[in-house]
């Protein structure tokens, strides 16, 4: 019978092990490289520099993830599907319509962490993981891409920034496709910045259906080790950067 390695405990000031230590397909959780250490803003910025995540629940311990394969959305390969199309351009036209960057980044992930998930009871987005990623993006790491209409946040969802590598973490909407349009606002942003994929970390049907795949993991810390010390994106949006995507001449599904 197949035995996984021991798993790593981490005190608050330890390194984390390579990511390539993360058990694998045959282990009782793929992915999982470690348990334990802090969650905060140094933690974090080693973490997803590394490939390298937290994801937990209630009554357990700080878990880090870093599995192989690894799902990314390719910018340049976003499915703009027809009915999706429709919806950005409306939502572009219209006066009242806007995306905001970093307009209440406590807000979207709070309403993130109340979103209801398929198949999912409560969430991983605890008061403890909420206040480190408020210090996070106080740290000038963690963003918020908001979708707005008449003055009312509709969706959203929060990412990581990391010199040009982009890590997606959750979404929320309050009105039909708000989350998709906040997700195209954050490709397109990603295209006019010069980064190349957004790290979605695990395989969705509803990821997939927009254009992420999974790579092997090797080549995810390839590109992150590449991309995450270029400088930084420009975190705010402008109305212009629907331009590549609309084009007629761009890919339509």
């Amino acid at each position: 019978m197949h035995q996984p390695a021991p798993l790593t405990w981490l005190e608050p000031a330890d390194p984390f092990p390579p990511a390539e230590r993360a058990w694998g397909a045959h282990d009782p959780a793929p992915g999982l490289l470690a348990a334990g250490g802090a969650l905060n803003v140094e933690t974090l910025r080693r973490a997803y520099g590394s490939g390298i995540f937290p994801w937990y629940s209630d009554g357990q311990p700080t878990l880090w993830w870093s599995p192989d394969p690894r799902m990314v959305l390719p910018v340049e390969d976003f499915r703009l599907h027809r009915s999706l199309r429709r919806t950005l351009q409306k939502f572009r036209e219209a006066p009242d319509c806007e995306i905001r960057v970093d307009h209440d980044f406590s807000a979207v992930i709070r309403a993130c962490a109340r979103a209801p998930r398929n198949g999912q009871h409560g969430t991983w987005i605890l008061p403890e993981m909420i206040a480190a990623y408020e210090a996070f993006h106080e740290a000038g790491y963690a963003h918020s891409i908001e979708t707005w209409k008449d003055g009312q946040r509709l969706g959203g969802l929060y990412c990581i920034g990391i010199g040009r590598a982009v890590f997606g973490e959750s979404m929320f909407a309050r009105a039909t496709d708000a989350s998709k349009i906040a997700l195209a606002a954050l490709v397109c942003l990603c295209r006019s910045q010069g980064a190349g994929w957004i790290d979605c970390q695990q395989n969705t049907a509803h990821l997939a259906s927009l254009g992420a795949r999974e790579i092997p993991r090797a080549d995810f810390l390839h590109g992150l080790e590449a991309a995450r010390d270029l400088p930084p994106i420009a975190w705010r949006f402008e109305s212009v950067y629907w331009d590549a995507l609309l084009a007629p001449s761009s890919r339509t599904e």
